[in-house]
C-alpha cells in the first residue's frame, strides 16, 4: 500500500494550516487571519510511533474565493478526500459551531473514511467544555487541542495512528491471489482508445462485465487474459482547454483525471501519424503528478511500419518527455490486435514493480555505494550528509532519506539517486516517490554516518547482511518497450 494520507478539512480560519505546521514541527503552510490563503493542497511527511503518513492541508470549505478560484479549491479538496486514509475535521472551539460547520459535516457523511473531529483553540481547560457542542455534528468525540499553546499534540498523533490502515508488514502475508490490474486508457481524441477497447472485447477472452459509471465516471471493462483478471478503464478523449465548448468537455477532462487516479497502470495513447500535442504533455504531467506507472502506447503503427523505424519515435518521445525516460514504449495496432497481448503483459510487469519492496539493509548498501562514488556537492558552505534510507510504502515505491539538512540535497543529486534506485532496485520502469527528512538529534542512529549493515539491523531488517544487493538493470532497449514486428 502507499503511504496513507491524513487530510485536514474545515471551514476557513479554524486553524487548519496552523495544525499542519504544529504537527509537522516546521513552518510549511502560510498562516494568516485572512480567509482563503490556502488554495492548493500542501503535504508533509510525518512519522509517529514508527508509522509514516502524509499530512495534507486543504483550502477552506464553503469559501467563495475573491479571485474566482472557488472551483479550483473545491477540486483540490475533492482530490484530497478521495485519497484520504483519515480525515481531520477541524472546528473552532472559541467561535463555536457555525452553520458552515454543519454543512461541512453533512458533506463528509458521504465520505467512507475515518473522521476525527479536532476542536482547535482550546487554549486552556476552561475552554474545553465549549467543544461539547460539536458532538452534534455526528463525527464522534471532539479532540480538544491548541496549536498556539501546544496542548494535546501527542494525544492527536496517537489518535491518528490508531485510525491508519494496517502497516505494510501486516499485509505481506496475505493470500497469494494476484490482485486485479486496473488499466486506464487515456489520450486525446481519435488516437484509437475505443478501437483498442473494442479489440479487447471482441477477442477470444472471457469478458466478465462492462460497468457504466455515472456522468463523472468512466466505463470499466473487465476481462481475463491467460487466466489473469484485468479492468480496462475507458476514458473520453481530451480537448485543448480553448477548444472546450461546454460542461461536457469540462467533465470529460475530470473523468479522465479521475480514471488516472484510480488506475494501477496508465496507457497513454499516441497516434503514430500525428505530432505530440499540448494535451499529450498535460496528460503526461498529470500522470507524473499522481506517480502512476505508465506505458507510452504508439497506436496505428501499421501505417508507418514500412517507412519509419521505431527508434525515431522513441527519440521523439524522449525529447518531448525528458523527465520520463524510464517509461516503456509500446508500438501497437489496436484495430488488428497487433502487440496488444505483449502490451498487457508489460503493464502487469509494471504493476508488480510498483508493489515491490526492498529490504532496508539492501537499500542502505545501495545508498552508501552511490554516495561514495558520487558525494553530494557542497551547498551553502556546508557538506550534505545522507545517513540512512528506508522504504515506507509501495504503489508508488516511497523512499525516505534521512540527512543533516534536506535543503542541502540539490534536485540534480536527487535525480542521480533516483537513477541509482532504478538501476539497482526492482522498480526500474515506475515512478519513485522520494522524501528528504532531517535526522533528529535524539535519533538513536546519530552514531551512524554512511549507511552500514548495523544500521539495517537497527531498522529491523531481517535480511542476510552478507548477501550482495540484488540488482535489476536494463537488459536492452527491447525490455523497456514492445516493438512492432517489421
Amino acid at each position: 500500500m502507499s503511504v496513507p494520507q491524513v487530510v485536514i478539512v474545515g471551514r476557513p480560519n479554524v486553524g487548519k494550516s496552523s495544525l499542519l505546521n504544529w504537527l509537522a514541527g516546521v513552518r510549511i503552510a502560510i498562516v494568516d487571519d485572512k480567509p482563503g490563503v490556502t488554495r492548493d493542497r500542501l503535504t508533509h511527511l510525518i512519522c509517529h510511533d514508527d508509522r509514516f503518513f502524509e499530512l495534507v492541508d486543504t483550502g477552506g470549505m464553503g469559501f467563495a474565493d475573491m479571485d474566482n478560484l472557488t472551483r479550483h479549491i473545491e477540486d483540490q479538496i475533492n482530490l484530497a478526500l478521495d485519497s484520504a486514509a483519515v480525515i481531520l475535521f477541524v472546528v473552532d472551539a472559541r467561535e463555536g459551531m457555525l452553520p458552515i460547520d454543519q454543512d461541512t459535516a453533512r458533506r463528509l457523511r458521504s465520505v467512507n473514511k475515518p473522521i476525527l473531529c479536532i476542536a482547535n483553540k482550546c487554549d486552556n481547560d476552561s475552554l474545553d467544555s465549549q467543544a461539547d457542542e460539536f458532538y452534534r455534528l455526528g463525527t464522534g468525540k471532539p479532540l480538544r487541542v491548541s496549536t498556539l499553546q501546544d496542548r494535546h499534540r501527542s494525544v492527536l498523533l496517537n489518535s491518528i495512528v490508531q485510525q491508519l490502515p494496517p502497516p505494510l508488514e501486516d499485509e505481506a502475508e496475505e493470500g497469494t491471489i494476484e490482485p486485479e490490474l486496473k488499466v486506464a486508457i487515456v489520450g486525446r481524441r481519435n488516437v484509437g482508445k475505443s478501437t483498442f477497447i473494442n479489440t479487447l472485447v471482441e477477442a477470444e477472452r472471457m469478458i466478465v462485465s462492462e460497468i457504466p459509471g455515472t456522468t463523472r465516471d468512466s466505463v470499466d471493462v473487465r476481462f481475463e487474459l491467460d487466466g489473469k483478471s484485468f479492468v480496462a478503464i475507458d476514458t473520453p478523449g481530451i480537448r485543448r482547454a480553448k477548444s472546450r465548448k461546454d460542461d461536457i468537455d469540462f467533465f470529460s477532462t475530470h473523468r479522465a483525471q479521475r480514471s488516472i487516479r484510480r488506475a494501477d497502470v496508465v496507457f497513454l495513447f499516441f497516434d503514430a501519424t500525428q505530432r505530440i500535442s499540448k494535451v499529450d504533455k498535460q496528460l503526461c504531467e498529470y500522470i507524473a503528478e499522481q506517480y502512476k506507472p505508465c506505458i507510452f502506447v504508439v497506436n496505428k503503427w501499421d501505417q508507418l511500419v514500412q517507412t519509419m523505424p521505431t527508434d525515431k519515435w522513441v527519440r521523439y518521445l524522449h525529447d518531448a518527455f525528458g523527465t520520463m525516460r524510464y517509461v516503456p514504449i509500446a508500438f501497437i495496432t489496436g484495430q488488428t490486435g497487433k502487440n496488444i497481448k505483449a502490451l498487457l503483459n508489460h503493464g502487469q510487469m509494471l504493476f508488480k514493480q510498483a508493489r515491490s519492496r526492498v529490504q532496508t539493509g539492501e537499500l542502505n548498501r545501495m545508498v552508501r555505494d552511490a554516495v561514495q562514488s558520487n558525494p553530494p556537492p557542497m551547498a551553502r558552505n556546508r557538506q550534505p550528509k545522507i545517513f540512512y534510507a528506508t522504504q515506507v510504502g509501495v504503489q508508488p515505491p516511497t523512499i525516505v532519506l534521512f540527512c543533516n539538512d534536506p535543503a542541502l540535497i540539490s534536485k540534480p543529486y536527487q535525480r542521480y539517486l533516483l537513477g541509482k534506485f532504478r538501476d539497482e532496485m526492482p522498480f526500474d520502469e515506475v515512478p519513485i516517490k522520494l522524501y528528504l527528512r532531517r535526522r533528529h538529534t535524539a535519533d538513536v542512529r546519530d552514531e551512524v554516518d554512511v549507511p552500514a549493515e548495523a544500521e539495517a539491523a537497527k531498522l529491523g531488517d531481517s535480511a542476510d547482511r552478507s548477501a550482495a544487493p540484488a540488482t535489476m538493470r536494463r537488459e536492452s532497449e527491447a525490455r523497456s518497450r514492445t516493438r512492432a514486428d517489421a
